[in-house]
């Protein structure tokens, strides 16, 4: 009688993991950019009113396209920051950015610095100037990576332990 109450038991925890019903995620990690926008001229601040993000593949921006809004993906600002998040981003990058003074400006050309990237993007009178702030991130892919890794070594242990419990059981009875 024992056993089966702790079969019945088992088979209880091992339902709770499986889904009721199917489901869809896209929930690998992303690249993302943030721009922290700093004034590099005197007068009254200036203030983001809207903002695109080119992509090019080519290092002089020849063929700019704007990054596309699907999905997550996207290219969003703030009063002084903006940010972007995409499915994967080209080698190189320029912003266009409407300010509250009415002048849109553009940047220079620039690279694609880490996975989740962090730029100063210095506000001059008639241009931007983008610089790559290098700070080491906590999650990069590889440490997405070896995370995965630990929960199935982690999963594949309580599967062990479980039959072995099970097996134990049966051989009482």
């Amino acid at each position: 009688m024992l056993a089966k109450s702790k079969i019945g038991l088992l088979i209880t925890c091992l339902l709770v993991f499986l889904p009721l019903q199917t489901v869809a995620a896209d929930i690998g990690p992303k690249p993302t950019m943030d721009f922290e926008f700093v004034q590099g001229f005197p007068g009254s601040p200036v203030t983001i009113v809207s903002g695109t993000l080119f992509e090019c593949e080519q290092p002089d921006c020849a063929d700019a396209q704007p990054l596309q809004e699907v999905g997550p993906q996207r290219f969003t600002c703030e009063a002084t920051s903006c940010s972007a998040l995409a499915y994967g981003f080209s080698p190189y990058q320029r912003l266009e950015i409407q300010f509250s003074d009415g002048k849109t400006r553009q940047s220079n050309v620039f690279e694609t610095s880490q996975f989740q990237s962090s730029y100063k993007v210095t506000i001059r009178p008639d241009d931007l100037l983008v610089e790559p702030k290098l700070s080491p991130k906590l999650f990069t892919p590889l440490t997405y990576i070896l995370l995965c890794g630990a929960c199935l070594v982690g999963i594949a242990v309580i599967v062990v332990i479980i039959i072995l419990l099970v097996r134990r059981s049966k051989k009482k009875s």
